[in-house]
């Protein structure tokens, strides 16, 4: 299957996309040439591995019938010193907070995710970037 995404230049380092009918900016900072009209195409990387990992890992603890009343992804990313400074290693922090949580489906979920269902992290897998996660429950 193929994926097809459009950015449309706006500008000095401004670029319009779409992707599923939303449209957004990428942008580069403003010491960068850009105008800091949005957000910068390497973050984009972290927040695509969070979403992808984060949405696995709801629809999996649904199915588990795991109460969950707080849920946030984090991913940390460390790249290279020189350019074109390609990640090297990203490190996902997982936080819950709800009634019973059972680590073993905690666990169970993300390793699902990790190794099954999420697409962005098997893209960085094959491109050798190093992936790690935690888990916290919270208080």
């Amino acid at each position: 299957m193929r994926h097809t995404i459009e950015a449309s230049w706006k500008g000095n380092m401004k670029f319009d996309t779409e992707v599923n009918g939303h449209h957004f900016m990428m942008d580069s900072a403003i010491n960068n040439e850009g105008e800091d009209a949005g957000p910068r195409p390497k973050p984009l990387m972290l927040a695509a591995l969070a979403g992808c990992t984060g949405m696995d890992v709801v629809s999996l603890m649904k199915k588990m019938r795991q109460d969950i009343e707080y849920f946030n992804v984090k991913v940390e990313g460390d790249t290279e010193d020189q350019h074109p400074s390609p990640f090297v290693k990203m490190h996902i922090i997982y936080e819950f907070r709800g009634k019973d949580l059972d680590m073993e489906k905690i666990e169970k979920a993300i390793s699902l995710s990790m190794e099954r269902y999420c697409g962005v992290s098997a893209v960085y897998r094959k491109a050798q970037v190093e992936i790690s996660h935690e888990i916290r429950i919270l208080d």
